[in-house]
């Protein structure tokens, strides 16, 4: 993860739009992180797993990979 400063971000703004496809971006201010610059692209598993996540008191521990196969099969 790499943390840059909000004047550095105005200057190279194209360097850290790519950087961010890869890797979180830590923006900073006065020394204090104060915005996550992240990829737009949707892990699917994660955002399912962190659905999942959410109804711990429905006993939902389904693997991804799993209900794929079933879905698929």
């Amino acid at each position: 993860m790499t943390q840059i400063s909000i004047s550095e971000l105005k200057t190279n703004p194209g360097k850290y739009v790519t950087m961010a496809e890869a890797q979180d971006v830590l923006i900073t201010k006065n020394g204090k992180v104060v915005a996550k610059l992240v990829t737009a692209k949707v892990d699917k598993k994660e955002a399912f797993k962190h659905f999942l996540s959410l109804f711990p008191e429905k006993g939902l521990d389904l693997d991804p990979e799993k209900v794929r196969e079933e879905r698929l099969g």
